[in-house]
């Protein structure tokens, strides 16, 4: 992405896309069908059928920027059984996603709260 982009909020949308959308296409999926402003400090992102493409959108101070990754030889772990059209992640979190990480089976340890020690 851009250096000095303020991104806040990952979107994955769950559904596979057809690929030969672009800019318009995505930014009017994204308000159309997702429900959500294209032009926030967001990033959303789109895979194909066979997750092994990524196409990201993001708006930047005076247009919109669009980039796609493509895998040679392995899949994205792409979030897909809930009900919502969109997963949300951090920033950091679609770092991993990238590198081939699954978000899903990947969590943290547990936070543990007390309140004494003995």
């Amino acid at each position: 992405m851009h250096p000095g982009c303020n991104i806040d909020q990952v979107y994955l949308c769950r559904e596979p896309i057809d690929f030969r959308k672009a800019i318009n296409g995505l930014s009017a999926l994204v308000e159309q069908e997702l429900g959500l402003s294209p032009f926030a400090s967001a990033l959303y992102v789109f895979t194909n059928r066979r997750h092994t493409q990524l196409k990201a959108l993001y708006w930047h101070r005076n247009g919109f920027c669009l980039w796609q990754k493509r895998l040679e030889a392995d899949q994205f772990a792409w979030p897909v059984d809930a009900k919502a059209p969109t997963a949300s992640c951090s920033l950091h979190e679609f770092g991993w996603l990238l590198e081939g990480f699954d978000l899903s089976k990947n969590t943290p340890h547990k936070t543990l709260n007390f309140a004494r020690v003995s």
